[in-house]
């Protein structure tokens, strides 16, 4: 059966041990596109044989991440499915079912080797700078001598039992053939010495009942695949089609970590990140829509996805990149939708303000941010009068007593505006610098911070129309009294 053939079954399968990892959501962002693609089916496994590890909460976030960017699954523990059980912990039967039957076709062996002996080999192996494998020490015992050690109870793990000559191979759909020699593959564990399987034994049994036919999955588990290839044989079964994608690194090439960049999806959530554009961002991290196209959405990707347009080389992991991309999925959305986006999550502690005040200073903020969680920090003085110095007041080149006299004008000049809105309010202080004879940028920035409290804000005259005429007299007066206690000084 070709690749073309198969009826396209992906599964995402992430172990439930701290919180959603944006490597994972990288990785299962290009299993939905795929199966969306083809017409098949995107299951969400979880691997939780961990039994220290894993835990419940760390599932649920995990869910819960993965919705939130829309990476919705067709099978799962939530939803069941007709693989179910969908967690790693409630198919234990199963493993070790698979670990007798290879046992049994002589493909596996038990060993009983003490963890001190082991250590004692690992010790070995680094003083002489070998690369560490196990020594096959229990690898060719009498069925005498198994029986009774099986009937003194002693603890074993199961070993797969790797050809000792040859190579074992694979063709990757992105990379092309990948071939290594077994002297170079391990005898690893399957089934450790409590009976829970290890990750090898379990993604294998587990993607060939779940009828995977494509595990897509980190560049790193390269190494691990011609494992995955032999037990596959081993069973006697046909394996799935691999494809191994470039991983996430950090801007020195190294791979992404917490320690150089947020990995956890739940952070790019409470920093107010679109699902739409962290799907974007990383769909560029690994693919090309062509024609240096930056920007897209998830459904111009399903559409147009081919394998051939992966990029194999280790993509920059660029938050500023991000943050720009985010910004213009910011600037491209409806400004309802977006406070609606604000008020849900939410990035503001303003929830109780009016919507249509909220509303309008959304259409002005939409263009100066790129996260929502920058929504308080850049509107703050919208429902706040917030302190300041009184030289912020002071236009470069001029005086205290220059900006007394300037904000005395203004407020003059305002008290005669009779429609507080925008246009009107910029006309009159046009016209209020011709009187003046000055330069609008010294009288802008005194009347600027007086009213925001800053020297950088939202459009000024647009600002003082959602503040109002009663607000805009007050901070105008406090500013006043400010400069005006300079020019006594």
């Amino acid at each position: 059966m070709t690749d073309r053939d198969r009826h396209v079954r992906v599964r995402i399968a992430p172990s439930p041990t701290g919180p959603p990892h944006v490597g994972n959501a990288y990785i299962g962002l290009f299993d939905f596109v795929f199966a969306r693609h083809a017409g098949g089916e995107f299951a969400l496994r979880i691997e939780d044989t961990d039994r220290e590890r894993s835990t419940a909460e760390s599932e649920q976030a995990i869910m819960e991440g993965f919705k939130w960017l829309g990476l919705d699954w067709d099978e799962g523990p939530d939803c069941g499915g007709p693989h179910a059980p969908y967690r790693q912990s409630e198919r234990s039967d199963l493993y070790a079912e698979h670990a007798r039957m290879l046992l049994e076709k002589g493909a596996a062996y038990r060993c009983f080797c003490a963890p001190e002996r082991l250590a004692r080999m690992r010790k070995a192996q680094r003083e002489e700078g070998e690369s560490f494998g196990y020594d096959g020490h229990c690898r060719d015992l009498g069925e005498e001598e198994i029986a009774a050690k099986l009937a003194e109870k002693a603890p074993f793990t199961v070993r797969l039992k790797v050809p000792e000559g040859g190579q074992t191979g694979f063709t990757d759909l992105v990379r092309g053939d990948v071939s290594v020699p077994n002297a170079e593959i391990d005898d690893q564990i399957l089934l450790k010495s409590d009976g829970f399987p290890t990750y090898h034994l379990a993604n294998v049994v587990d993607d060939h009942l779940m009828e995977i036919s494509h595990v897509i999955r980190a560049e790193e588990w390269i190494s691990s695949t011609p494992k995955h290839v032999l037990l596959y044989g081993a069973f006697g079964w046909e394996a799935p089609t691999f494809v191994h994608m470039p991983l996430l690194r950090n801007k020195d090439k190294t791979k992404i970590s917490k320690r150089k960049n947020p990995t956890s999806l739940l952070w790019y959530r409470e920093q107010g990140f679109l699902p739409a554009a962290l799907r974007n961002f990383l769909a560029l991290m690994g693919w090309s829509m062509g024609e240096d196209r930056e920007i897209f959405s998830t459904e111009e990707m399903i559409h147009g996805f081919t394998w051939d347009r992966i990029k194999t080389s280790g993509p920059v992991f660029d938050m500023q990149k991000l943050e720009w991309m985010n910004g213009e999925y910011i600037r491209a959305t409806p400004p309802d939708e977006l406070l609606q986006r604000i008020l849900e999550e939410p990035y503001t502690t303003r929830v109780d303000e009016p919507a249509e005040k909220l509303l309008e200073i959304v259409k002005l903020i939409q263009e100066r941010i790129n996260r929502l969680a920058d929504f308080d920090e850049q509107t703050n003085f919208f429902f706040e009068r917030e302190d300041y110095d009184a030289e912020e007041l002071i236009p470069r080149k001029q005086d205290a007593a220059f900006t007394r006299d300037v904000l005395d004008a203004i407020g003059r000049k305002l008290g005669s505006v009779e429609e507080w809105a925008t246009e009107p309010l910029e006309l009159a202080m046009r016209e209020l610098a011709d009187e003046l004879d000055c330069k609008r940028g010294a009288l802008y920035m005194p009347l600027r911070v007086a009213v925001t409290c800053r020297r950088v804000s939202t459009p000024l005259f647009e600002t003082m129309e959602i503040l109002g005429r009663d607000e805009c007299s007050e901070r105008l007066g406090i500013a006043a009294r400010k400069v005006g206690a300079l020019v006594e000084d």
